[in-house]
């Protein structure tokens, strides 16, 4: 019988060992919900569902990351079989390992966090599910770990316990220099930058409301050359302005004044002709803070890479595949606590077409270092041992 590694022997006792400064964390907020400092709900209303950058930043990143293959592998073998293989194939009957990941990533870009939840009594779970962060809240302990989660939805609670011998859930959080409990979100550190950039489109749209160019004046002069309009000229006015004149319908339809009315129209302010630049340097800061080249998304302006290529390629570099790597590991260690032997999961960079000049390089040069042996040479790959039968 194979020996667990997770589990305790028999009548062992074991050596209880907490962190020096958790009780400090945990003071005034044992027991409780730690709640999100960020409304998670609202930044994703306005930086994703109404921003079209902030939307294709994390469509690009959660997709390229959820893309990228995996292998199953522990210390001495790579596995082609295997049950956790098998469950990332179909982690739950809506959805597929490509789906489930890709919601994960998304929930860790604009939330900072991201929820996994184990379905199944013992062993390796049965199904994996992807919980809505902004649906869950933490319960720490006395020593500052959670202690629980609770799930909300509808009024009504759901608690997940975090004290048996295996975790129901999966938590994978962003680093936050300010908060003990939960992520920062790149969404959060793009906030000022989606806001001003939802008002630049705003104002966009209002230009093109008033026939997409600024208003000008309507100056009355009276029979002697000044006076005022009546209350009823003046709504007669205002109507006849809002009815044949204004939005795109009436862009360039000739106006008829008369009874001493003059039109003296009114150009484009320096500050006006700015609200372009201003759109797009919005839009770069976006793009810089979940790590996407701006030439990936049409931004103008942006000459950081020499082409297109480099810019794939920097950003697989930068931004997906240590977001990947990091999410996989968490989650292949919370299964490993699970099935009771370690196995580890990882992107493999053989099979990403965007890394192929480099890969083709360190095998070049890897294979050609004479005076390295083949475990060193495969330790370097990041290839498991060879066993002796092989």
């Amino acid at each position: 019988m194979a020996w667990n590694i997770f589990r305790r022997a028999e009548g062992a006792v074991p050596e209880q060992k907490a962190s020096a400064t958790g009780r400090v964390v945990a003071w005034g907020s044992s027991g409780r919900v730690a709640w999100s400092p960020r409304d998670v709900v609202s930044l994703t209303k306005t930086g994703f569902t109404g921003n079209p950058v902030g939307f294709r930043a994390v469509k690009l990143i959660a997709e390229a990351a959820a893309a990228l293959p995996l292998v199953c592998q522990d210390a001495e073998r790579r596995f082609d079989v295997h049950p956790v293989i098998e469950l990332m194939r179909r982690p739950n009957p809506g959805q597929g390992r490509a789906e489930l990941f890709e919601a994960l990533y998304g929930q860790i870009l604009l939330s900072g966090n991201g929820y996994l939840e184990a379905v199944g009594a013992e062993g390796l779970p049965a199904e994996l599910h992807v919980l809505r962060s902004d649906r869950m809240s933490l319960v720490p302990g006395g020593d500052g770990w959670p202690v629980a989660y609770d799930y909300t939805v509808g009024g009504r609670k759901h608690r997940f316990d975090m004290t048996g011998p295996v975790d129901p859930i999966c938590h994978i959080k962003s680093f936050h220099p300010q908060d003990d409990h939960y992520g920062l979100s790149p969404m959060q550190a793009a906030a000022v930058a989606v806001d001003v950039h939802n008002s630049a489109s705003s104002w966009s749209k209002a230009l093109l409301d008033n026939a997409a160019r600024p208003s000008g004046a309507i100056v009355y002069k009276g029979a002697d050359g000044q006076g005022s309009l009546s209350g009823d000229q003046y709504d007669r006015l205002v109507h006849e302005m809002e009815m044949h004149h204004q939005g795109a319908r009436n862009a360039g339809r000739p106006m008829l004044l008369e009874g001493g009315l003059d039109w003296k129209p009114m150009g484009f302010s320096p500050s006006d002709m700015e609200f372009q630049k201003t759109k797009e340097a919005a839009a770069r800061e976006i793009a810089v803070a979940f790590g996407v080249p701006p030439m990936l998304l049409g931004i103008p302006g942006d000459a950081t890479y020499a082409n297109y290529q480099e810019a794939n390629r920097g950003f697989y570099r930068l931004t997906v595949l240590p977001l990947a790597t990091r999410v996989t590991a968490a989650v292949s260690y919370w299964l490993s606590t699970h099935l009771g032997e370690r196995v580890e999961l990882r992107p493999d960079l053989d099979q990403v077409p965007a890394l192929a000049g480099e890969r083709d390089q360190q095998w070049k040069r890897v294979g050609e270092a004479t005076f390295l042996t083949d475990a060193e040479k495969r330790a370097i790959l990041g290839l498991p041992r060879l066993t002796d039968d092989e």
